[in-house]
Order: structure tokens, then C-alpha cells, then sequence
């Protein structure tokens, strides 16, 4: 009998699922789309109950066209998007819109609250700074400007989490998703009641920790009607979806690193000790005794979304990436800053906004697709160069995410970053990391290093091509340059 297993992702604007063989190969996928409502300006929302119903199609769908039998399937792991703030009430309603991880509407509640609290005493605790990202002020957000919902919130759910509990009718709270909160204990992996209490969230209003691999469920019958899953599936805790598509890309290990090229991103080294640097995002990892170092910008393939929806709408992004292959490194001076919704690690700046810079009428659309492409890829180097500074260097970097799939926008990031750049199955990553999850919950396979071992396979290798590092040092140079002169005025827009 084959054994399956089933990862699902809940992305920002869509959600996909996959099922998995034991080696890691893909039986079958499916995904569905759903809205993001911006209804002010820094506010950016989603309903949950969209996330579910994308699911429940994926799954249905996938399992109608595949023909799998679903009692084929030994586990569910489930990925999500960071620093959701689920309101659910007593009998599990969702109380209002959740604000997403590009949500700013928390900046003055921020300031207020490190006024009463000191940033720094936050930091020591947590190891992240106080942004308006992240899920603890949208709880506080609740409380002082939706005081009815504040009142009826049973429970905070991530995005993960709120999907678990859909499938199975269990809470929880998985501990690589803990780093959104200002209350948890970055350390010891749990909450710290004393600093939950300080900060005005109700004792009983945050689950417990659990780790990644837990089996927190198993599919419930309404959920299986909904889903065409089987009844009793083990359905794991979940995780971060950038922790679970590092774990899909191999890196297990300490020093290993992953590259992000999803809707945003960034970069994630794993480490074997706490080491938390203000300007970056620390979390745990989904495999146990594992942190990541993470650098997270809010410019990645979503940058490249918008230029195609605005700009080039007849265009596929395969063709905007051959337009952008056949323009000369560095885009002929133009420079773009990928901050499209603030902008996060390192610079921590809400009100910083998307530029582009060295426009001119001989600008063709190839260059401000090839800069976009480099924009992103500076932010990544900016990333890896304080982690750096913080004592974790990296060198070969998995790449996953859509943008992995762009030969050119691939070799951009090796030449500007001047690491090797790994790429092993770049669009799977992130939903064969939560199925790993399941398996090792589950008994598929004994350790993660085993899983690993079994399912992750290098692809392609890009190596950096030393004939443009000097263009894009001065291109780096102007990118940073070039926020530095324009961070006044952003505050002013």
C-alpha cells in the first residue's frame, strides 16, 4: 500500500496542497486563491474563513483528479504565514478580519507600549524588537479599538493554527510561530505569564506551546465531509511557513541557510544556540533544538506581482524573466527599493515605501524588471551581511519560492550576494516541509536528518559570476544610499 503525505501552505494569497511520497516526489497538488483587503492606509487583513474554504477546494479537488484514496494518507502537516492574530470566541467563531504580517496599523501602539515597557527588557526576553507586524500589538489593537471583539476573544490562533483547529476541533499554538509575541520566552520555547500579564493579554487567551512534529488531532467528520479527507487522518501542529520551507529545502543543520522566494523575502540560518540581533528576526526552528536567524524583507516575488499587474499584464513571469536576462547587470542605473508594505529586517521601517530611482524615456520595461530582480536581491545581501555581523555567516544557500524558479533571477541573487546558491525542489519546499512534519510525527520517518536524507535533492547549483561584482557593489552602495536620503521623506507620505 503507498503511503502518503499531505502538506498544506497558507500563503498570503493563496493556499496549496500537496501530497508526498516517502522519497519526497510529488503524487499530486492543488491550490486556491483568496483576497487580501487593504480597507486603510497600513492595514492589510484577511478573513480566515477564505483560508478554510481554500483548503477544503484544494484538498477536494486534488483528491478528485489525483483518484488517491485518501485512507492512503498517514499524516497532515500544516504551514502558515506569520503574526496572524485569529480572534476566536468560546464556541469558535471568528470575531473579525485578521491583520496579516504586512498589517501596520500598530506603529503608534508600539511606542506607547515600549514607553510603559522598555524596548530593551521586550528584546531580552522575546529576541525581536517591538514591530507593528508582529501578533502581540494586533491583540492590543483589539483591546483598545475593538473593545466588543478584545471581550469575546476565547482564543489568538495563527494561520497554521487556525486551520489545524478546523481540521481536528483542537487548539494549539506550535513553538516556531511563538516569535510573534512579545510574552514568549525565546530561550526556553514557552510563555512567560509574568510578561503576558505586563502586557495585558489574558492568561487563557494564548494556547500552549507545542512543538512542530506534535500530533495535536485527528480529522473530525465535518471536516472530512468538507475535505474528502478520511476521518481520524493525525494531523500535526504545523509550523512557520518559512521554517517549514527551510526544513523542505534540507537545511537542518547548523550554519546551513535558506534562501525565500515566495511573496516575501529573505533568508533563514540555522543555529544551535540563542543569538538574537535587534535588527533581524530570531525564532525556533520546527526542528527541535533548532533556532533561525532570519532576515525578512517585505519585497520579494510579490514585488515582481505587482510590477506585472501594473506594468506588464500580458506578460508571463517566465517572459519578464527572459526580458530581464537579456539586460546588462545592474539595469542600466536604475534602482529599485523593494519596499512595498514598510519594510522589515534591518531596517525596521513602517513608513518606508517602494522607489524607483533612475528612470529616464530610454528605460525599458527589461530594466525595471531586471532592478526590480536586484532591488530584492540587495535587501537579501543587506540581510546577510548583518547576520554576519551578528556571528552567523553563511555561504551556499537553498533557494525556495517561485523565484527559484527564474534562472535569472536566481543568478542575480548568487552575483549580488556572492554565495552559491543551491536550488532542490524550489516550488514544494514549503508544503513538503510540513508534510515532513507529519511523517516524523507520525512515525514515517525517525528523525528529521532521516527525512531529509530521503526527500530533499539539489537540483541546480548557481555559483556567483565574479565579472559582476563590481557593478553590483555600487549598485549596493547606491541601494543603501539611496534609503538613507529618502527615509525623511517616506515619514511624510
Amino acid at each position: 500500500m503507498a503511503v502518503y503525505l499531505l502538506g498544506i501552505d497558507i500563503g498570503t494569497s493563496s493556499c496549496k496542497a500537496a501530497l508526498f511520497r516517502e522519497d519526497g516526489t510529488v503524487a499530486a497538488s492543488g491550490g486556491s486563491d483568496y483576497p487580501v483587503s487593504y480597507p486603510q492606509r497600513g492595514w492589510a487583513e484577511q478573513d480566515p474563513e477564505n483560508w478554510w474554504q481554500g483548503v477544503c477546494r484544494a484538498v477536494r479537488n486534488m483528491l478528485s483528479e489525483s483518484g488517491i484514496d485518501p485512507s492512503d494518507i498517514a499524516g497532515i502537516g500544516v504551514d502558515g504565514q506569520s503574526w496572524s492574530a485569529v480572534a476566536l470566541d468560546r464556541e469558535g467563531k471568528v470575531l473579525c478580519p485578521t491583520p496579516i504580517w504586512t498589517d501596520t496599523r500598530c506603529a503608534d501602539l508600539c511606542r506607547e507600549v515600549t514607553k510603559q515597557i522598555p524596548e530593551e527588557e521586550l528584546f531580552g526576553l522575546c529576541g525581536n524588537p517591538a514591530s507593528p507586524g508582529y501578533t502581540w500589538p494586533k491583540i492590543l489593537w483589539y483591546r483598545e479599538n475593538r473593545p466588543e471583539v478584545f471581550g469575546q476573544t476565547d482564543r489568538i490562533l495563527q494561520s497554521n493554527s487556525y486551520i489545524v483547529w478546523k481540521l481536528t476541533g483542537e487548539i494549539s499554538q506550535d513553538i516556531s510561530q511563538g516569535y510573534g509575541l512579545a510574552c514568549f520566552d525565546m530561550r526556553k520555547g514557552c510563555w512567560d505569564r509574568e510578561m503576558q500579564k505586563r502586557l495585558g493579554i489574558p492568561e487563557g487567551m494564548l494556547p500552549e506551546v507545542v512543538p512542530c512534529h506534535q500530533i495535536v488531532g485527528r480529522v473530525t467528520q465535518k471536516a472530512a465531509e468538507m475535505t474528502g479527507l478520511k476521518e481520524g487522518t493525525p494531523v500535526a501542529a504545523g509550523g512557520l511557513d518559512a521554517a517549514c520551507g527551510t526544513l523542505g529545502a534540507g537545511v537542518v543543520s547548523a550554519g546551513q541557510t535558506q534562501e525565500q522566494g515566495g511573496q516575501a523575502g529573505g533568508m533563514s540560518i540555522c543555529i544551535d544556540r540563542y543569538a538574537a540581533d535587534p535588527r533581524l528576526i530570531l525564532g525556533f526552528h520546527v526542528v527541535p533544538g533548532r533556532w533561525l536567524l532570519q532576515g525578512g524583507t517585505t519585497g520579494g516575488g510579490g514585488a515582481l506581482k505587482w510590477l506585472r499587474e501594473t506594468m506588464c499584464p500580458e506578460l508571463s513571469f517566465e517572459e519578464m524573466s527572459s526580458l530581464a536576462e537579456k539586460v546588462p547587470a545592474g539595469s542600466g542605473g536604475v534602482v529599485f527599493l523593494p519596499y512595498m508594505a514598510g519594510e522589515r529586517s534591518p531596517i525596521w521601517n513602517p513608513d518606508a515605501c517602494g522607489v524607483f530611482f533612475g528612470l529616464n524615456f530610454g528605460v525599458t520595461r527589461g530594466q525595471m524588471i531586471r532592478a526590480c530582480m536586484e532591488g530584492v536581491a540587495y535587501a537579501l545581501r543587506h540581510n546577510l551581511e548583518t547576520a554576519e555581523v551578528a556571528g552567523a555567516r553563511a555561504e551556499t544557500l537553498r533557494a525556495m519560492g517561485g523565484s527559484a524558479n527564474s534562472r535569472a533571477w536566481t543568478q542575480i541573487k548568487a552575483d549580488v550576494t556572492g554565495c552559491v546558491i543551491e536550488v532542490p525542489g524550489s516550488d514544494t519546499a514549503t508544503t513538503l516541509g510540513a508534510a515532513m512534519l507529519a511523517g516524523v510525527g507520525t512515525g514515517v520517518w525517525h528523525s528529521f536528518e532521516e527525512a531529509v536524507k530521503q526527500t530533499v535533492r539539489v537540483r541546480k547549483t548557481y555559483e556567483p559570476n565574479p565579472e559582476t561584482k563590481d557593478v553590483y557593489d555600487r549598485g549596493y552602495e547606491s541601494y543603501r544610499k539611496l534609503y538613507e536620503n529618502l527615509k525623511d521623506l517616506m515619514k511624510k507620505n
